[in-house]
């Protein structure tokens, strides 16, 4: 979803907002790893939304203290997309630290997308140590700490609105999942058995790689 609002509000391709690269392995066969979303700098063409980029990327590359010369050199941003980020899991922590050093060395800025707060202390250090941006689902005016603001300010799209439009569709589908999952088979009645089969009809919006929610 976050990489369609990309394309829609900047005129990208798929191909444009999609950000991957292979990661050698001792087997010789290199492994693919992807990011949810990318902006670079060169592919906007409106002059004015370019701009308002620039600005954003100057200013959070300032915020965090950012050395200049890598600041200068960045050609824009990429990023991970997530409900929040409750995980302890080591693996997890190290592949996105690894997918931090990857997107700075090819110019972009990692920054991590939170739908909510929810980000430990410990966590949110770590990222931020490791070069990530981290942006929280927070009702905060500064497009540096919120999903929100950035969503407002720099790509021009309300998403607070999306979701207060969407609320009654999202509910919906949450209670489908919750009596899916806590209702035995065996006794489900029929109507609730169909919505079960619609539901797994859409695995694809969740992510399995991702414990933390679904790819927003």
């Amino acid at each position: 979803m976050f990489r369609q609002i990309i394309c829609d509000q900047l005129a990208l391709t798929q191909a444009q907002a999609s950000w991957a690269y292979l990661l050698p392995t001792a087997s010789g066969k290199g492994r693919s790893l992807s990011l949810d979303a990318r902006i670079d700098l060169n592919d906007v063409q409106d002059e004015v939304k370019r701009e308002r980029l620039e600005d954003w990327l100057r200013s959070v590359t300032e915020a965090v203290g950012m050395n200049t010369a890598v600041a200068h050199a960045l050609q824009g941003a990429v990023f991970e997309v997530r409900q929040g980020y409750k995980s302890k899991d080591s693996k997890r922590q190290n592949a996105d630290i690894a997918n931090a050093g990857t997107a700075l060395m090819q110019g972009y800025l990692p920054v991590l997308v939170l739908m909510s707060a929810q980000m430990d202390t410990d966590l949110t250090l770590r990222y931020a140590n490791a070069g990530w941006l981290i942006l929280k689902g927070v009702p905060d005016a500064s497009a540096s700490r919120s999903t929100f603001a950035f969503c407002t300010q720099v790509l021009d799209y309300d998403l607070a609105a999306f979701f207060q439009r969407c609320s009654p569709v999202l509910a919906a589908e949450v209670r489908a999942v919750l009596v899916a999952l806590l209702t035995p088979a065996d006794t489900m009645p029929a109507s609730t058995r169909s919505q079960e089969l619609d539901l797994l009809e859409l695995t694809d919006e969740i992510d399995a790689d991702d414990p933390d929610g679904l790819d927003f």
